[in-house]
């Protein structure tokens, strides 16, 4: 009787494990890591030449914030001029927070005087300089570690801070997770080609609208991909306004040989009206 007694035990025990592995298996990635599962795949990773040389000489400063994680976050950040709650977060491609990002930051606090603008480090002080590093950067990744970097800052920038983010390939998705974790004090979100969030029950909780950026020659996040983000946004009852390009993946960034000039400023003119609008800048 003690033998079958232990007998099913074990059986109960193999059960159960194997409940929780299929459990595992079968449930859905974060939108995330499933764009960080492209840097396993050799014709993206190819896709992406290494940046061309350049140092940003301009204004801002390193700083450094606490994350929920008993850690801290890093950030690179332009300060309005004069004091303001407005906070524009911008994310990084997938080389990481190199001089390029800083560049668009600077750009952005040139246009939107009362603006503060704030670029995330999610590599935490890495960056890359080959598609093979960018590639090992992504994958390495973890979303609870991006998401308490995201939250410190949100907490950096303070209660009453009103929030739109910007970002884009690998940032593009983190800048539409951030304006999730932003919740009510999101007031805009802009994404380049960034892997949507493909969970409805998630996208309900947004408190803004967005503006995607696309390309319609990208393979991966491809025209399909963005057809779904747009039924998805539907279903959630969320407005999305869509611009796609007749362009590939990363064609907004100059460092890139698929850079497309004219398609590039047409994007930045769209978004720089968008984030002025939600953040009622006077003309």
């Amino acid at each position: 009787m003690k033998k079958l007694f232990l007998l099913g035990l074990l059986l109960a025990g193999f059960s159960s494990a194997q409940a929780q592995h299929v459990a595992s298996c079968c449930s859905r990635p974060a939108a995330t890591e499933v764009f960080a599962m492209l840097a396993t795949n050799p014709e993206f990773v190819s896709g992406h030449d290494a940046p061309l040389p350049y140092e940003y000489q301009g204004a801002g400063q390193e700083i450094e914030f606490k994350t929920p994680d008993g850690s801290s976050g890093r950030g690179f950040e332009i300060k309005s001029a004069t004091p303001s709650t407005k906070y524009l977060l911008v994310f990084q491609e997938w080389w990481g927070l190199n001089d390029y990002i800083k560049k668009e930051a600077a750009t952005y606090a040139a246009e939107m005087p009362g603006v503060n603008v704030l670029a995330l480090d999610l590599y935490d002080g890495k960056v890359a300089t080959t598609a093979d590093e960018a590639s090992q950067l992504m994958q390495a990744v973890k979303t609870e570690r991006a998401q308490a970097i995201i939250k410190g800052a949100i907490a950096y920038a303070g209660p009453k801070a009103q929030l739109a983010t910007i970002g884009w390939c690998f940032g593009g998705g983190w800048s539409l997770q951030a304006a999730l974790l932003g919740s009510k004090q999101t007031t805009g979100c802009v994404m380049y080609y960034g892997m949507p969030e493909k969970d409805v029950a998630r996208l309900k909780t947004l408190r803004t609208d967005v503006l995607g950026i696309f390309a319609d020659q990208d393979k991966h996040i491809s025209p399909a991909v963005v057809a779904q983000f747009k039924k998805d946004m539907a279903a959630a009852g969320k407005k999305l306004t869509v611009y796609s390009y007749a362009a590939d993946h990363a064609f907004a960034n100059p460092s890139n040989p698929k850079f497309n000039k004219e398609f590039a400023a047409q994007a930045h003119a769209k978004s720089l009206a968008y984030l002025r609008g939600r953040f009622k800048l006077k003309s």
